[in-house]
């Protein structure tokens, strides 16, 4: 597969990370995540705020710049609901001469988005794990698309949805 920017979007507790590490590992490409780049900000003493967050798109955008540069592909994992944010990755893929291929990410079943949300882990300990509330509001306020894009539902088996998106990305 030549240099890619293949970007995840999708609201909290979805399965974006699970789903894009999967395609990463197949593919053997880097994953840029926002949650370990804002954990990293946290690491040294920055504080929670809306400029934290989108300093981690910001960073990963760079960095994601930077690979796409040296011909390497590259995975994105975030939240994208807005279309500045989508943007970025825009600019991004321009700049590398290459279009991003969105991958949105859903959950059909609100018990099981819901339990997964409520029930993981947080491997980073200080970037805010949403309520489901929240997830619910985000959700209804995701920004509609305008982009060509994969829809994979993470109702199904995580392996049976890294499959639909590598066989969309072949």
């Amino acid at each position: 597969m030549p240099s890619s920017l293949v970007v995840f979007a999708g609201v909290p507790g979805v399965g974006k990370s699970s789903v894009a590490e999967g395609v990463a590992r197949a593919l053997g490409r880097p994953v840029l995540s926002v949650d370990p780049i804002e954990q990293g900000m946290a690491d040294a003493g920055i504080p929670p705020s809306f400029e934290r967050g989108l300093a981690a798109y910001l960073v990963a955008a760079r960095c994601a710049a930077h690979l796409l540069g040296l011909g390497q592909g590259v995975i994105v994992d975030a939240v994208n609901a807005e279309p500045e944010g989508r943007a970025v990755w825009h600019e991004v893929g321009a700049a590398a001469g290459i279009a991003p291929t969105w991958v949105h990410v859903t959950c059909s079943d609100p018990a099981v988005h819901r339990a997964r949300l409520e029930g993981r882990a947080r491997r980073y300990a200080d970037v805010d794990e949403p309520a489901w509330a929240a997830v619910i509001a985000r959700a209804a306020g995701f920004a509609p698309w305008t982009d060509e894009r994969i829809t994979v539902d993470t109702a199904s088996p995580l392996p049976t949805t890294i499959a639909h998106v590598l066989a969309a990305l072949s």
